[in-house]
C-alpha cells in the first residue's frame, strides 16, 4: 500500500483504532482523501504560538503560555490577533509506516483564520510521523475577523499517506498529457505552477480584500453575511494591482485546476523569491477536485494572499504557487463533488460559504 489513504482505507484505521475520537467519529467527517477534524470543549489562550518539541508534551507547553482558558461549550468568541490552542476531539495510533499532515479546510483560509495541526513531540506544524501515538491539538490564530467557535466545529483536516506518494516532474508531465491538468500549457518545475487573474472576462472586479474592522463570524451561519460589510472589492483595469503590507486579499488563478480520480493535490508552501507575499492558507485538493466524467473540465483554485513588508505589485498571469500532486493508495469511494456536499467544485473568485452570493 503506497500512496494518499482513501475514504475506505480512513473507514478501516477508524475500525483498528489507529485514528480514535470522543465522541465517535461520524460520516460526514470523512472526505475522498482526508478526515475532518473537530474542535473540542476547550480553547487555551496563549501567549504565543509554539511547538512542542522532542520529548515534551503539548499539556506541558500549555503549562507554560497559557493565559486563560475558554468555555467553548455555548459557544465562544476567538478574537482577532489572539493565539489559542483547542484540544481536538481526534487522536492517532499510527502505524509505522503511515504518516499524516494536516491543513486548514477551505472555507477556514478564505476567512484568514490561521490555523495548524500540533502533536505531543512535534517539531513542525501539521506534520505527523509514523507511528505517533498521542491527542492533536489544533492553534487557531484569527488574523482578518473574529470568530464564534463551539465544540464540532472542523476548521482543518488530515490526510495519511504510506510511502512515497510525490509525483516527479517527469510523471506529472505524462499525467497532463493523459489527463490534462489545467486548461492550457502546463508549467511544470517542482510540482504544477498556477498563477493569478487579474483580468476577469466582463468585469474589472479582480479579488476582495478584508476590512480592517468588522464584526464577529459564527462559523456555524451560512449564506449569511452581505460581502460588503467585511470585504473591500478590488478592482483592476490594467492587469495589475498592489499590495497592501499586512492586508488579505481573496484573488482567483487563472488556470481551472484538474485532479484525477487517482491522485490528490497540496499547494506548495510559499517560496520568497516570488515576492513579497504568502500564497494559501488551506492547501489540499481532494480526488475528483475540476473532474468530471468526460474529463478534465477544471476548477479555479482561489489564492488566499497575505503581503508582507513592503507595497507588491501583482501582475496578471505571475506565477504564485505550485501544486504537488501525489498517487492514491486506492481510488476513493467517493470523490469530490459527488454527492458530498462539497462547496466550492467548479468555482471562480469566491468567497467562502458564510457569504450570500445572491
Amino acid at each position: 500500500m503506497t500512496g494518499v489513504l482513501a475514504d475506505t482505507q480512513l473507514t478501516q484505521m477508524i475500525a483498528r483504532a489507529e485514528i480514535a475520537a470522543d465522541p465517535a467519529i461520524i460520516p460526514a467527517q470523512i472526505q475522498p482523501a482526508s478526515l475532518d477534524l473537530r474542535l473540542g470543549q476547550v480553547a487555551y489562550r496563549v501567549r504565543a504560538s509554539f511547538l512542542a518539541g522532542h520529548g515534551r508534551t503539548v499539556a506541558e507547553r500549555l503549562l507554560e503560555f497559557e493565559m486563560h482558558r475558554v468555555d467553548l461549550s455555548e459557544g465562544a468568541v476567538l478574537e482577532k490577533g489572539c493565539v489559542y490552542v483547542v484540544p481536538l476531539m481526534e487522536g492517532l495510533a499510527l502505524p509505522n509506516d503511515v504518516q499524516a499532515v494536516a491543513n486548514a479546510k477551505s472555507s477556514t483560509g478564505r476567512l484568514d483564520l490561521l490555523t495548524r495541526t500540533i502533536s505531543d513531540g512535534g517539531t513542525e506544524f501539521d506534520r505527523i510521523p509514523p507511528g505517533y501515538h498521542g491527542p492533536l491539538y489544533a492553534e487557531i490564530c484569527p488574523r482578518s475577523f473574529s470568530v464564534l467557535v463551539r465544540p464540532g466545529m472542523r476548521l482543518n483536516q488530515i490526510r495519511f499517506r504510506s510511502g512515497h506518494a510525490m509525483l516527479s516532474d517527469a510523471d506529472l508531465t505524462a499525467l497532463h498529457a493523459d489527463a490534462p491538468l489545467v486548461d492550457g500549457e502546463a508549467v511544470i518545475d517542482d510540482g504544477l505552477g498556477f498563477s493569478v487573474d487579474l483580468r476577469l472576462p466582463g468585469s474589472t472586479l479582480v479579488g476582495y480584500r478584508a476590512k480592517p474592522h468588522t464584526g464577529v463570524i459564527d462559523l456555524d451561519n451560512l449564506d449569511h453575511y452581505e460581502p460588503a460589510e467585511f470585504w473591500e472589492e478590488v478592482h483592476s483595469t490594467q492587469g495589475h494591482i498592489i499590495l497592501d503590507p499586512g492586508a488579505f486579499y481573496i484573488l482567483v488563478s487563472r488556470e481551472a485546476v484538474h485532479i484525477p480520480p487517482d491522485y490528490a493535490a497540496e499547494m506548495a508552501p510559499y517560496l520568497a523569491m516570488v515576492g513579497e507575499f504568502r500564497v494559501h492558507y488551506a492547501g489540499f485538493f481532494d480526488p475528483g477536485f475540476g473532474h468530471n466524467a468526460a474529463g478534465g473540465a477544471g476548477s479555479r483554485g482561489v489564492l488566499e494572499v497575505r503581503c508582507h513588508e513592503a507595497p507588491f505589485v501583482l501582475e496578471h498571469g505571475q506565477i504564485v504557487g505550485r501544486l504537488i500532486y501525489e498517487r492514491m493508495a486506492e481510488r476513493p469511494a467517493q470523490l469530490y463533488g459527488s454527492g458530498i456536499a462539497s462547496n466550492y467544485q467548479g468555482q471562480g473568485l469566491k468567497l467562502s460559504k458564510h457569504f450570500r452570493t445572491g
